[in-house]
């Protein structure tokens, strides 16, 4: 009997590896009937991730795009699934355990079935107390193993790790190759051993398409008994995304699994909406060179998804670096250069970090560091000089255990500034904030929300549920999508010219509910001295979206 092979349609993933946003929740519900047309998906990825709170940024509101995103699946029996970054639940830094615990009761009760809990660590610690938590909110809770390649990262490392998070009650598994730099043998390797000790165990891969080796990992994947493969469609497949459901389809038929046909004339019509979400606003914030597969990803191992602010940041620090080389009468570098030496500098700090997944949020803290080096050495400084409070913290172990050993250096420069180190449970340091955020959504006159969404959401994302509670969130992407829309010559909609005659808004964001990594976003920019001051207190920063502060005005109090 052939072996069936599942699809799923990492429809949120596919907007976040190209560029910043998602669609609206009015495209998603014209989308999602003709994905279920299409006939060939078993899942579709619909939420978690950043995809809640960029929602937030654009001004809407998450919680009502969920439910009406999952409904339709719900209803056609295709399972929806969202990602979740374990001790980060749906941001960048690490979230009390009260929040992370509502967060399942939520999404559950907004029509989300399956969660795909991360950390990029790979520590357990972050991840077994989300299966418990997810389960008992009636939620199947997929742990999920971040695949790198390095000399910590052996198929024995999987192996093992594997036994872990089955033993501490995880119904599924996820192989998460973010930057597909999985080697497709050793891919099959560890998938083969799973299943010779857990046959009735799910195991779904997901992989990226950046360096390459994406299509003949989910080969490997689906021969070594794995069950469900992401994919994508066009126009947003390939490049550094993933792997077109129609190749990978046609190949595993040719294979002899057994897999769903595609109806192609409602992959037309999928393929034309996405295009029409593209160009209604969401290309405006997706880099063309995400389209573009690079093999000079397989060295550095950074994932594909971030290459949009990583060539954001690299652009500011370019102008930076040049200027110091050109004072010290050196040669000036080219963008192409800077951006080899800043991959090759991300594999040598790599392994002296603790060899951490380059998955979010640590891919931006090594890439952070990596390039903070090479503007140190422009500046005739040591390196590792300029690390932010973020990247410290997960030096010192308060985002969980390292894979690797942190080089000697490393060590000596935490003891030279006084800090110390960190061994147990990360989850501690962190303690429940729930009543405060009751009292205050009390006090504010602020409804809770049906199934408590709304305190979930204010509690998760403090800093832009209250730009979007007042308005700022709207008015500011008003004002930058007219901006994007003016520089790239296209007319700019009567409703939104009025945003390009306005400067900074009367209603400055301030940093109240700022996380540390937002505070380092800021503490990075100015290290660049990068900053214009426009008015007292108010200072225009350059593309910190890689330590999460996406909107581009910031009042520092």
């Amino acid at each position: 009997m052939k072996k069936e092979i599942q699809f799923s349609l990492v429809y949120r993933d596919m907007w976040q590896s190209s560029g910043k946003y998602v669609p609206r929740r009015d495209q998603l519900a014209k989308i999602a009937p003709v994905i279920i047309d299409m006939g060939c998906f078993d899942r579709v990825e619909t939420n978690g991730g950043a995809s809640e709170q960029v929602n937030l940024l654009y001004g809407e509101n998450p919680n009502l795009a969920v439910r009406t995103f999952c409904k339709p699946f719900n209803e056609a029996g295709i399972k929806t699934h969202m990602l979740d970054r374990g001790l980060n639940a749906l941001r960048m830094n690490p979230v009390p355990a009260d929040v992370r615990q509502l967060m399942y009761k939520v999404k559950h009760a907004q029509g989300t079935d399956i969660t795909r809990i991360f950390c990029g660590l790979n520590d357990p610690r972050n991840i077994i107390p989300s299966i418990k938590w997810a389960k008992e909110a009636g939620m199947t809770a997929q742990a999920t193993m971040c695949i790198t390649y390095s000399k910590v990262h052996t198929a024995e490392y999987y192996i093992n790790l594997a036994e872990q998070l089955i033993e501490g009650g995880a119904q599924e598994l996820c192989l998460k190759d973010m930057a597909g730099i999985g080697r497709p043998a050793m891919l099959g390797t560890i998938v083969a051993a799973i299943k010779e000790k857990h046959p009735d165990i799910i195991i779904q891969y997901h992989g990226h398409t950046g360096p390459g080796f994406s299509v003949a990992s989910m080969l490997e994947v689906a021969k070594a008994g794995g069950d469900v493969l992401d994919v994508a469609m066009e126009p947003l497949s390939w490049g550094k995304v993933h792997p077109d459901v129609i190749t990978i389809q046609a190949m595993l038929k040719d294979a002899g699994f057994l897999v769903k046909d595609i109806n192609m004339k409602a992959y037309m019509e999928a393929r034309s909406l996405t295009q029409s979400f593209i160009d209604d606003f969401l290309g405006y914030w997706i880099d063309p060179k995400n389209a573009l597969m690079t093999s000079l990803l397989v060295g550095c191992g950074l994932p594909g998804g971030m290459m949009g602010s990583l060539m954001a940041d690299l652009k500011g620090m370019h102008a930076a670096i040049n200027a110091n080389l050109k004072k010290k009468g050196e040669k000036e570098l080219s963008e192409d250069e800077l951006l080899v030496q800043l991959f090759d500098e991300v594999q040598r700090i790599w392994p002296m970090l603790g060899t951490p997944c380059l998955v979010t949020p640590f891919s931006q803290y090594v890439k952070n560091a990596a390039l903070m080096n090479l503007f140190s050495r422009s500046m005739g400084e040591k390196d590792f000089t300029r690390m932010d409070p973020a990247m410290w913290g997960m030096i010192l172990g308060k985002s969980g255990k390292l894979p690797g050993k942190l080089a000697p250096e490393i060590i000596e420069l935490a003891k030279e500034k006084g800090f110390e180190f960190y061994t147990d449970d990360p989850q501690k340091l962190y303690p429940n904030v729930l009543p405060q955020y009751i009292q205050e959504m009390k006090e504010l006159g602020w409804d809770r929300g049906q199934d408590d969404e709304e305190l979930f959401e204010f509690a998760m994302h403090d800093k832009q549920y209250r730009e979007f509670k007042s308005g700022i969130a709207k008015e500011q992407f008003n004002k930058d999508l007219a901006e994007r829309m003016q520089k790239a010559g296209k007319e700019v909609p009567e409703n939104l010219r009025k945003y390009l005659a306005k400067g900074q808004s009367d209603q400055v964001p301030s940093t109240k509910g700022a996380s540390e990594d937002e505070m380092a976003a800021v503490a990075m920019a100015l290290h660049l001295a990068q900053g214009k001051q426009h008015k007292e207190g108010i200072i225009e920063l350059p593309n910190v979206h890689s330590t999460a502060w996406n909107n581009k005005y910031y009042t520092l109090k």
